[in-house]
């Protein structure tokens, strides 16, 4: 079986464009950050966490990990508002690729398993 490795990518739906900058970060159910970065130009942003990074001793975890999105700081940093301050999903890691698309706009949010 592949290791787990997650990625994400953010979109802003209010515009209809990718969201270039947003903080995200990913921890463990035990509050242990696995990885973080900001989204890139096209939203993007791959390897929060690959193989050996989910585990400690004894492998990669699987089970329970949320995704952080600093969605308030973002929205501020273009003066826009936003209701929430962060977005938080959680999802449940297994074996292999996860990517996590979050669709984004100042009030309102989805979210998916993505391919």
């Amino acid at each position: 079986m592949a290791p787990p490795t997650v990625s994400t990518h953010v979109l802003d739906a209010a515009f209809g464009r990718p969201a270039a900058g947003v903080g995200v970060r990913l921890e463990r159910a035990d509050g242990i950050v696995v990885g973080e970065g900001r989204t890139d130009e096209d939203g993007r942003l791959g390897d929060l966490g690959g193989p050996g990074d989910f585990g400690g001793p004894g492998g990669p975890a699987t089970g329970a990990h949320r995704l952080v999105f600093a969605t308030g700081e973002w929205f501020a940093g273009q003066g826009r508002e936003t209701f929430y301050p962060e977005v938080v999903v959680t999802f449940t890691l297994g074996d292999g690729h996860h990517h996590v698309p979050l669709l984004l706009s100042p009030f309102a949010y989805s979210t998916y398993r993505g391919s």
